[in-house]
Parts: C-alpha cells; sequence; structure tokens
C-alpha cells in the first residue's frame, strides 16, 4: 500500500511513545511539525489517569497516524511540567508546530475525548490525501490508467470516504475499457458520498462510454445531417460520435442545434444527452459552463 503522510501502517511506537525530559523536544516539539502530537501529564499514582490514558490511546490509535500521543510522567518529568504549568493531573495538551493550541484537565467522557482527538487530527490535515488524489489524475491525463487505478485504490484504503478518490477510481476503469468493473466500482460507493459530485460525474462518464461503443463514424452521420438537416436522430447520432472520438464542443454545438429545432423530440433526448455531458465535465469546464450558459438561453428566449 502506499503511504501518504501518516498511514495506520505506522509502528504503535511512533503513534504513542513515553517522553523523558531529555527527549520531549523531539518527541513533542519537533514532531509537532509535521503532525498534530496530543501530550497526557500522568503520574502512577493518579486513579483518574488509569481511565483517560488508555482511553485517550484507543482513540489515537483510530486516528491512524493524523495524530500523535506522547505520555509524560510528571514525577520523573517535573521541569516539563513546571515549564507547561501543569497544576493537576490528568491535564491533556495538543502541541501543533511546536506550540500548545488545545487541551483539557481531568477526566472527560469518552465521546468528548473523541472529538477531542478529531479536532487535533484535523489542525493536520488529510495526510497528504488531497495531494496523492491531484498525482493520480496527472496518471489518468497521461494515460497511465492503470497507476492511476492503484493510486486511487490506495487512498482508498486510507479513507474509505474520499469521493475524489472513488470518482477517481471509476474514471480509471472506464479509461481501461473496463465498463463493468467500473460501474461495480460505482455501486459500492458508501451510502455518505453516494451523491457526491464526483460520483455524479463517474456516473455520466460510464454511460457516455457505453454509448461511444456504438457510435457510428463521424464522417457517414455528418454527411447524413448535411443531406437532411430535419433528420433528428442523425444529428443526434453525430453528437454521439463526435463526443465518442473527443470532440466534446462539437457534440455539445449538434446537441444544442438539435434543442433548438425540437426540444420535444424523443422525450426531450436532446437535453438529457446535453445534461450526461455536463455532469461528466468539472463544475468550471468552459464547454460545461458555455454549454450550460446557451442551454439556459434557448430555453428562457
Amino acid at each position: 500500500m502506499l503511504e501518504f503522510g501518516q498511514t495506520d501502517a505506522a509502528p504503535a511506537g511512533d503513534l504513542i511513545k513515553d517522553a523523558t525530559e531529555a527527549t520531549f523536544m523531539a518527541d513533542v516539539v519537533d514532531a509537532s511539525q509535521e503532525v498534530p502530537v496530543i501530550v497526557d501529564f500522568w503520574a502512577p499514582w493518579c486513579g483518574p489517569c488509569k481511565t483517560l490514558g488508555p482511553a485517550l490511546e484507543a482513540e489515537v490509535t483510530k486516528a491512524k497516524g493524523k495524530v500523535r500521543m506522547v505520555k509524560v510522567n510528571i514525577d520523573e518529568c517535573q521541569a516539563i511540567a513546571a515549564q507547561l504549568r501543569v497544576q493537576s493531573i490528568p491535564t491533556v495538551y495538543a502541541f501543533w508546530q511546536g506550540q500548545p493550541v488545545d487541551g483539557f484537565q481531568g477526566a472527560v467522557p469518552g465521546s468528548e475525548i473523541a472529538a477531542f482527538v478529531d479536532r487535533v487530527g484535523a489542525l493536520g490535515g488529510d495526510g497528504g490525501l488531497a495531494e496523492a488524489v491531484e498525482a493520480a489524475d496527472t496518471m489518468l491525463a497521461e494515460g497511465e490508467a492503470a497507476d492511476a487505478a492503484q493510486t486511487f485504490a490506495a487512498i482508498l484504503e486510507e479513507e474509505p470516504n474520499n469521493a475524489a478518490a472513488y470518482g477517481g477510481l471509476v474514471r480509471a476503469h472506464v479509461a481501461m475499457g473496463d465498463l463493468d468493473q467500473a460501474e461495480a466500482v460505482l455501486n459500492g460507493a458508501p451510502a455518505e458520498i453516494s451523491s457526491a459530485p464526483e460520483l455524479e460525474a463517474a456516473h455520466a462518464q460510464i454511460e457516455l462510454a457505453r454509448q461511444a461503443k456504438d457510435a457510428g463514424p463521424v464522417a457517414e452521420l455528418r454527411a447524413a445531417v448535411e443531406a437532411n438537416p430535419d433528420d433528428n436522430q442523425a444529428r443526434f447520432d453525430l453528437a454521439l460520435a463526435l463526443h465518442a472520438s473527443g470532440e466534446v464542443e462539437a457534440a455539445v454545438d449538434e446537441l444544442l442545434d438539435l434543442f433548438r429545432h425540437d426540444r420535444e423530440w424523443n422525450d426531450g433526448a436532446a437535453k438529457t444527452q446535453l445534461f450526461t455531458i455536463f455532469d461528466a465535465l468539472t463544475a468550471q469546464d468552459p464547454i460545461a459552463l458555455n454549454g450550460r450558459r446557451k442551454l439556459s438561453s434557448i430555453i428562457f428566449a
């Protein structure tokens, strides 16, 4: 599996460790430059510490590397406790980029511990997953679909609800021509992200790819349209063929002409196809932006 920042593959000793006065600077201050560090000040004679410590460790482990934990025995590290003005225990501080940024004192409910760890973990971002998604998108754009698929899959191992990675994995399978697998991946997406724009776009791309398999020759269809401009089916088929050949803007233009000529033809097939194309593009794609604007002007003319 690929690594993106801190991952669940990190050894437990790296996630949770005991610090001394000699190692505190490296374990907490220096380490927090890269990932948030939670510091648990405790003592063997402290009853509440025996409950809080394990609960905190459990939540840190669940965070899978988005946050680390350092345990400081105040009996052995009195200078550090005094410097940070620890007056009672248990006391918990969160360090980010060398500075204490959050914390609490005393035993707290498990729900508050979980919320604290989530909040602290969020300070460090997504562990490089966004950069990994961008790298995979670049691979896909450069024709390296198999490598892109492996990267998207690795990202999903780290973050199963990453909609961008799910959509990317679907697109990678589409690019490899495996539409059945692409559809299987899409259908297996978690319910929480099933309506995310990235998955809606992936669904549209699968539909367009299936249409492309049945698309006719562009030259023949263009000749048919020129011979009979009122042949709506020929114009619609020409749009499918143009899109299949990569001429997306030309396909949109043909569909706009068809919609302008007969918006009700075949139950509004031209409009439906336009939306499928727009959905498959990014929201800021010039073809989508211009196409939507032209479609709106026809509808409201």
